[in-house]
């Protein structure tokens, strides 16, 4: 007679574990959190390194386009000339313009949070004719309390930019380097990878690190042109300051807009009241929408694809890592480590 087929046995999960497994678990956490003790440790290299890179590729653009008429050296001289003069316009003109609107605004807001018929203040007594008690003052002090921080930090902003000039001619110089001498760098990167992963490497650079930078500049830049003449339209105080505002918080992957949108609004609607804020929060919203649904993937398309849950994971592990830097460039990094893994699982 035949023998009955021996069913295969099913393993369980803990049963796939072995010791080899758990070392290699081990070296890769520990290897982890070396990496992250050297970039503590070197966090200031990484910092001017990273902006110098981000500076060189972007001036990179125009000089390619004007090696098509001039030598590369002509080239390089007129874009490093126009670059300086521009660098030094926004941080001069712009800048100031910025810290002084804010002076202004903040004090308006705190003037109007101090008085007897702000906002709030009417809200409230709207809400106990209709027999509801609800106490703001909890919401109003932490709305002075915020403005008041900001101003501080605005306030302390230029000496501080005076403290850490050095830092900022340190970037301008390596960035000009880096833009003339930016093939034979990224050539010498390439000798660190394996020879049969170097197109690889490169490739996933290119799409997920630099298109991603240059994509969200450029969606952060239109919705900040966007927002600026929504604010003209409805005559809102410093639109220039407010628009500004939700193009830098843009800059956040996945929640930015929505967190710079909020912040606008509210400042809104202390300064000019209920309706003007509730219509400046339905045109930033419809917006937003044509960002995210028409803007974003066009300009995208040939980037970053992550899920979005994946996308905020790195954004909480960059912000715990090196903060502000870390949420800049968290999203691009994990970009590259799925593309280069092929995580299927993890791509949008």
């Amino acid at each position: 007679m035949d023998q009955p087929s021996q069913q295969p046995v099913k393993k369980t999960f803990w049963s796939q574990f072995s010791t080899n497994t758990l070392v290699r678990f081990l070296l890769f956490f520990a290897c982890g959190w070396v990496f992250v003790e050297l970039f503590l440790y070197f966090q200031y290299v990484v910092f001017v390194f990273t902006f110098a890179t981000i500076l060189a590729l972007t001036l990179n653009y125009p000089v390619r386009y004007l090696e098509k008429f001039l030598r590369r050296g002509i080239a390089l001289g007129t874009v490093i000339a126009f670059s300086l003069l521009a660098i030094i316009v926004l941080f001069v003109a712009i800048g100031i313009a910025l810290v002084t609107q804010f002076q202004q605004l903040a004090g308006l807001v705190l003037q109007i949070l101090s008085s007897t018929n702000n906002p709030l203040t009417q809200l409230q007594n709207t809400l106990a004719t209709r027999n509801i008690q609800l106490n703001l003052e909890t919401l109003e002090t932490q709305i002075r309390n915020w403005f008041v921080s900001g101003m501080n930090y605005i306030l302390g902003f230029l000496p501080s930019l005076l403290e850490n000039y050095v830092t900022f001619i340190i970037i301008l110089v390596v960035a000009f380097f880096m833009l003339a001498d930016g093939e034979n760098l990224w050539q010498l990167i390439l000798k660190i990878i394996p020879h049969n992963q170097r197109d690889r490497f490169a490739t996933a650079i290119q799409k997920n690190f630099i298109g991603f930078l240059r994509g969200q500049l450029l969606i952060s830049f239109i919705l900040s042109v966007a927002t600026f003449l929504v604010f003209l339209l409805f005559r809102i105080p410093f639109p220039f300051l407010l628009a500004v505002t939700v193009g830098v918080f843009d800059l956040i992957p996945g929640i930015g807009a929505t967190l710079g949108v909020s912040a606008v609004c509210l400042i809104i609607l202390v300064q000019s009241g209920w309706i003007v804020a509730i219509k400046v929060l339905i045109a930033c919203i419809v917006l937003q929408q044509i960002q995210d649904n028409l803007v974003a993937p066009r300009v995208m398309q040939s980037t970053v694809h992550l899920n979005p849950v994946v996308v905020f994971f790195a954004l909480l592990v960059g912000t715990r890592v090196a903060g502000l830097l870390g949420v800049f460039l968290s999203i691009p990094i994990a970009g590259v480590i799925v593309s280069l893994l092929e995580i299927e699982e993890m791509q949008g």
